[in-house]
């Protein structure tokens, strides 16, 4: 007897994707010992880098068009189900702490709603209405970029979502972890990124290489644009959110590491500069007052950098 929802045309799309391939490499992994078993996946996730090294010139292209989106006051908003989705969320999540950043510029949207980071909601990713309806709900537009997050490169949520964000104006990305030539010839992203890592170890499981590859590409998306945005002096994020005392010993680090200064000076920094690390770079390296600090990291888009050298050609 046929099961109520076959979809034999389904069935065989499935089957054609490399994401749902059977990987000879891990073929007797059911009666591995515990350390066969790790080397076999820790041998299979090492090509997941070399995949993602293939595709950097489409993820620069992302880091350009999410840079300019923030430039322009718009947001970055992750759409994505099961794993995918929770990916974008993580990522979006982490830019506030980290870089400072509002808490709606960075946003993700996982089929099944908040519910779904904690428990799957089967079926709501085989709705293109649903991820059309988040799109709309988040007044997606002109100034934002909307990246659709799909291992499989076919998941019917994304897929609505990255349809209704080209409609409303809104410049698209899209990560997969298939070939080009099995998607959707529909979806016409600005920027495809598609990773093709190959079959799983766990056949289907794409919470594995596609899962990483996607977590790394989504890493060098934020962290290239706010770098871009000149969060980062030299190699250390310096636009950080002081709302713990972990972050607040960690700005003192930073202010201690890059202005060469000892803890209680570095202290009295941030005390004066109102814990606005990159403010207490500028006065403590520049020899500035806070005012004067603010002025210049103003003029200079917020770049410590371009503050400091400034500050240095002015004094000579």
């Amino acid at each position: 007897m046929l099961l109520v929802n076959s979809d034999k045309s389904l069935f065989d799309k499935l089957g054609s994707l490399d994401t749902e391939q059977n990987n000879p490499v891990s073929a007797g992994i059911d009666t591995a010992s515990p350390l066969d078993i790790a080397r076999i996946m820790n041998a299979e996730d090492a090509g997941v880098a070399v995949a993602v090294s293939k595709k950097l010139n489409k993820v620069a292209e992302g880091i350009t068009l999410i840079t300019e989106a923030f430039k322009n006051g718009g947001r970055l908003i992750y759409a994505g189900s099961g794993t995918s989705g929770r990916i974008g969320v993580v990522d979006a999540s982490e830019c506030p702490p980290t870089f400072g950043t509002p808490f709606d510029m960075v946003k993700g949207l996982i089929a099944g709603g908040p519910e779904a980071m904690f428990r799957a909601q089967e079926g709501a990713e085989d709705k293109p209405e649903l991820g059309a309806k988040d799109i709309v709900s988040e007044k997606a537009g002109a100034n934002d970029v909307v990246c659709g997050l799909a291992a499989s490169g076919r998941t019917p949520y994304v897929a609505g979502a990255l349809s209704k964000a080209k409609e409303l104006g809104a410049k698209t990305i899209f990560i997969c972890c298939v070939d080009e030539s099995q998607l959707d010839t529909n979806l016409h992203p600005d920027v495809l990124i598609s990773v093709p890592v190959g079959p799983e170890v766990i056949s289907g499981s794409t919470r594995l290489k596609s899962g990483t590859a996607q977590k790394m590409v989504c890493n060098m998306l934020t962290t290239g644009a706010m770098i871009q945005l000149g969060k980062v002096y030299q190699n250390v994020m310096v636009d950080l959110q002081l709302t713990n005392q972990k972050l607040h010993e960690r700005a003192r680090r930073i202010v201690m590491q890059l202005a060469d200064v000892n803890y209680d000076e570095a202290s009295e920094a941030l005390d004066k500069a109102g814990n606005h690390v990159k403010s207490a770079l500028v006065m403590t390296i520049g020899k500035v007052d806070y005012d004067e600090a603010q002025l210049i990291l103003q003029q200079h888009h917020g770049f410590v950098q371009k503050a400091l050298t400034s500050i240095e050609k002015k004094n000579e």
